[in-house]
């Protein structure tokens, strides 16, 4: 596999997002604003390198926290490795260094035919140009007995914050020979390998401190993404202590019962100590609002520039919008919001924007110092009118997963930096 030192993911990155881009546009475009909404991996790219592709644009983000909290790098405070502050990321270094206007506002309403962004305090913002990375929302109607109230009970910790600390603290809290049960949602979710990295974090956790223990994976697939290679992880460094259960024995997780801690699904029921369900998902619910979203829950794009198919003039990034094939990853949303950059100031230059190039590279932890991955290369066609994958590839069972575990602590840095910094 490559090193991912800085430089290599900047040169990587860098590339996959101009291979469609004309180059600086040929009249001014400093009276243009561009609205980002959102202020993860995906919208803070976009500002930045909307920054970085025209310097005269006026960019404007608008993001209701004053630190974005990482999802990427949750499952190691979860697993005690870190302390939740180590998952900020300050939009200080985007407003000093690039001039982008930090707007700290919960955004209400999209106005598609004003070109206008409600906010929650009562203003409201302008745009020629929007691009929205509301991330995701939970569907709290998908499981009968897990609804937001619950979660107090039975944490998702899918969103990096209180619910983080609230698993971490019930896990330490169980006794000796307890068993945390997780259920993985089907496809699509944010973070395809996340919930098994979790699983063997906890492992981790659990075999120095409470060996007696064990891990269930409850799972909503048949399959899932580096099974191989998790796998193999398992019997090597857990052996015993994790047990995936697949969709194919146990078929639909019906419902949970918060009281009791039990699971039920459509053959079979399980109790356990700890219980982490991970709920089916959708597109945040300003996507929802703003008519972005179809009947899937997700919005449809063009996938050459990432404008809504649904309200033109819209742009939709990261988690929210279907880019199939590409996972809904961190890395897919950096890769996503520098081509939909580019392709806005295509469009407001009046040129068509090019044909895209997209990487995904996600990297899993099993240990501190056992890694794998698995990576992907995304190419539109013409003919299909949608991304098609044309290159990609995993860990192999044989490789240095020590190395590989030193690429993915690189790799968390680079791309905070590529999109904070």
């Amino acid at each position: 596999m490559p090193k991912y030192d800085r430089r290599g993911f900047l040169r990587l990155a860098g590339m996959a997002a101009l291979a469609g881009w004309n180059g600086a546009s040929p009249r001014a475009l400093g009276k243009a604003r561009v609205v980002v909404v959102g202020g993860g991996y995906g919208g803070a790219t976009a500002a930045r390198y909307l920054k970085l592709f025209e310097p005269a644009l006026e960019v404007v983000l608008v993001e209701r926290s004053k630190r974005y909290l990482s999802c990427p790098g949750s499952n190691e405070v979860l697993a005690g490795w870190h302390e939740l502050d180590w998952l900020e990321r300050s939009y200080d270094a985007l407003a000093a260094k690039y001039g982008i206007r930090i707007v700290r506002a919960q955004a209400s309403r999209i106005n598609p035919a004003l070109r206008t962004v409600d906010l929650a305090d009562g203003s409201r913002l302008a745009y020629d140009r929007l691009i929205v990375s509301p991330g995701i929302a939970f569907r709290w109607d998908a499981i009968e007995g897990y609804d937001e109230a619950a979660s107090a009970r039975l944490p998702h910790a899918w969103q990096a914050g209180e619910q983080t600390l609230l698993l971490r603290e019930q896990i330490r809290a169980m006794k000796d020979g307890g068993v945390v049960l997780i259920t993985a949602p089907a496809n699509p979710y944010r973070c395809p390998p996340g919930p098994y990295e979790r699983a063997s974090l906890i492992a981790h956790y659990l075999k120095q401190h409470k060996p007696k223990s064990k891990v269930v994976i409850l799972d909503g697939k048949t399959a899932f993404s580096k099974q191989a290679l998790f796998q193999q992880g398992w019997r090597s460094l857990y052996p015993g202590m994790i047990e995936w259960i697949s969709a194919e024995h146990e078929g639909r997780l019906e419902r949970v019962d918060a009281k009791t801690l039990t699971v039920h699904t459509e053959f079979n029921q399980h109790r356990a100590d700890v219980i982490n369900v991970i709920p089916p998902q959708k597109a945040g619910e300003l996507a929802t609002s703003a008519g972005l979203a179809d009947a899937s829950g997700w919005c449809p794009v063009h996938p050459a520039s990432f404008e809504s198919h649904l309200r033109p003039g819209i742009h939709v990034i990261g988690d929210a919008c279907n880019a199939t094939p590409m996972p809904k990853s961190a890395f897919s949303a950096n890769s996503q919001a520098k081509i939909c950059a580019a392709a806005v100031v295509d469009r407001l230059a009046g040129r068509e924007p090019g044909p895209p190039s997209l990487i995904n590279h996600c990297y899993s932890l099993l240990a501190p110092d056992y890694g794998i991955s698995i990576n992907g290369v995304y190419e539109y066609s013409d003919s299909d009118k949608q991304l098609v994958a044309t290159g990609g590839g995993e860990t192999p069972l044989e490789a240095d997963k020590r190395q590989e575990a030193r690429y993915a602590e690189s790799w968390q840095r680079n791309i905070a930096a590529d999109t904070f910094e």
